[in-house]
């Protein structure tokens, strides 16, 4: 059952979403307020949220941070009316998986909803099914703690494993620095480091076919890196 929670106060963007949603298959929950939102995912989390940034009393970004702070790992979708580049990328920073300006295309969110749900059943399979998997010359053995290039070991530093594992584990979406200084490099939120540009410097060097033009560990500027398969 895929179940979505939209936290959006205008009962009239809401009850559309819903109803469209609805259609299509999906179990929905709308909170009118972020708390209420914020409790609700965390209470019983849905499989993808929809968060307006524009609320009554908690803003939208707070909800996320908070949301990401609580351990709340399913993908969120941003939809605003705020289309400034600078907050689309404070969104992003703080952990949203997909935004979407109002006013919006309803055919667009909803592939978009449905993208991102795909997304997470494949990794959700990849992370029960599949101990072992592998990107161009690369293979990756999650058990064996072991990383092989053309059939060759390829030596990783622990730190440097468990880095390449996070970004495995989240193909396709941009992980903040913060999220990777702080989830993997066990940081403080507010700590300012280069060891997480020395560490993804030696993955490339490793890793990458010309680690002068990486083509699976990206870099989204001024945000963080990407994992592409």
């Amino acid at each position: 059952m895929t179940d979505i929670l939209i936290i959006e106060d205008n009962p009239s963007i809401a009850d559309g979403i819903r109803q469209n949603l609805e259609v299509e298959g999906y179990v929905v929950r709308v909170a009118g307020s972020g708390a209420g939102g914020l409790r609700s995912a965390l209470d019983r989390p849905p499989t993808l949220v929809i968060l307006d940034l524009t609320l009554p009393d908690i803003d939208g970004f707070q909800v996320l941070r908070s949301l990401r702070d609580g351990g709340f790992e399913k993908p969120v979708l941003i939809l605003s009316a705020r289309v400034g580049e600078a907050d689309k990328l404070r969104g992003f920073r703080v952990g949203a998986d997909d935004y979407v300006t109002k006013p919006f295309s309803l055919r667009e969110l909803l592939a978009r909803v449905d993208a991102l749900c795909r997304r997470r059943d494949r990794q959700s399979d990849r992370r029960q099914d599949r101990m072992v998997t592998s990107f161009g010359e690369v293979e990756v053995d999650f058990v064996a703690h072991r990383v092989t290039r053309g059939g060759r070991e390829v030596p990783l530093r622990p730190r440097e494993f468990e880095l390449l594992k996070t970004l495995m584990e989240h193909p396709g979406r941009v992980l903040t620095r913060l999220e990777l200084l702080r989830d993997v490099m066990g940081f403080s939120s507010g700590a300012v480091s280069r060891a997480l540009d020395t560490h993804i410097a030696e993955l490339r060097r490793k890793l990458e076919p010309d680690a002068s033009k990486p083509r699976h560990i990206v870099t989204v500027w001024a945000v963080g890196y990407r994992f592409e398969p």
